[in-house]
């Protein structure tokens, strides 16, 4: 079953899905700012355009490019800044 997510007033969208290897989604995230919360271990992989990302307990951004993957653990806040809409693969474990 593919499942839609929406946030941030529509500005990040993205199709849930769940393959033998666990949940992933893939979206898309209009420029802005935005904060996102985990519940589970995440690996989000930029799939086009770029990320500029601070992840938790860092004390700078990161910019994450395209074919880019970063981890976040679960129970966790970061921080991501898009320039202009780029599309990402979520992996939850």
């Amino acid at each position: 079953m593919i499942s839609t997510n929406e946030y941030f007033e529509g500005n990040v969208k993205s199709l849930g899905y769940t393959t033998a290897t666990g949940k992933s989604t893939v979206g898309v995230m209009e420029a802005g700012e935005y904060e996102f919360g985990t519940s589970t271990h995440e690996t989000m992989i930029v799939i086009e355009g770029e990320m500029t990302v601070k992840l938790p307990g860092a004390p700078n951004w990161k910019l994450f490019k395209s074919g880019e993957a970063y981890e976040i653990n679960a129970n966790e806040k970061f921080q991501v800044k898009v320039a202009q809409q780029t599309a990402y693969l979520c992996q939850y474990k």
